[in-house]
């Protein structure tokens, strides 16, 4: 197990029951122990994709009597603004993260809140490998039908990059969606929308350009 020198990042398969657009995330991060990379399997959607969102919950929730909040300014405050993307319990959310490469840049999207959307930036720096959580009985992502020779989960490394230069509430990227549904336009088929309960999404350079410059627009 890694050692809890930093909170962890959680995602689970759950739904929030929320208008979010995503499954629900919980949990804390944890430092990264120096465990075997997992190998990425080929995926259509994702080989084509170089940028993420990822989603987590800024407000406090209670699992287990643990309280699962992880917001972009908690990442910001740990020890080298970095943690691990643990607690992640979707199949093809997990699939996602196994394709993720050191250096590509992924979007911090706060979950199952007041106002969901997206906060900041964050880097992959540690590419996917072993979650230690599956097999911590006391953890709420523990996992009874994971073993150690045969891991079912896997995590990456994240790393705080910047806030936005203003939230980006999933309200306004609805709209985006709706509109490029009908005139054509980059946000056409964001997985935000299209595969909306999944914690973590890819994205195509033509998505996370489009959505990054809107930090720059006046709110729709």
């Amino acid at each position: 197990m890694a050692p809890k020198t930093r909170a962890r990042v959680s995602k689970r398969s759950a739904s929030s029951g929320k208008d979010d657009g995503g499954e629900t995330a919980g949990g804390k991060r944890k430092a990264a122990a120096p465990v075997e990379s997992a190998k990425n399997p080929e995926s259509s959607a994702g080989a084509q994709c170089c940028h993420w969102l990822m989603k987590s919950e800024p407000e406090s929730r209670f699992e287990n009597g643990i309280d699962v909040k992880f917001g972009i300014e908690d990442l910001k405050a740990l020890p080298d603004q970095t943690g691990c993307w643990d607690g992640v319990r979707n199949y093809q959310a997990r699939n996602f993260m196994r394709q993720m490469k050191d250096g590509q840049l992924a979007f911090f999207y706060h979950s199952n809140c007041k106002e969901p959307g997206i906060a900041g930036i964050m880097k992959i720096v540690k590419e996917a490998y072993v979650d230690h959580t599956q097999f911590d009985k006391k953890d709420v992502h523990f996992d009874a039908n994971s073993k150690p020779e045969n891991p079912k989960w896997s995590m990456v490394d994240v790393q705080y990059q910047r806030m936005l230069k203003r939230f980006l509430p999933l309200s306004e990227l609805k709209k985006y969606h709706q509109q490029h549904g009908s005139k054509g336009g980059p946000l056409k088929d964001m997985a935000l929308f299209t595969r909306a309960r999944l914690s973590v999404q890819p994205l195509t350079p033509e998505e996370f350009d489009f959505v990054q410059s809107l930090e720059e627009k006046e709110p729709l």
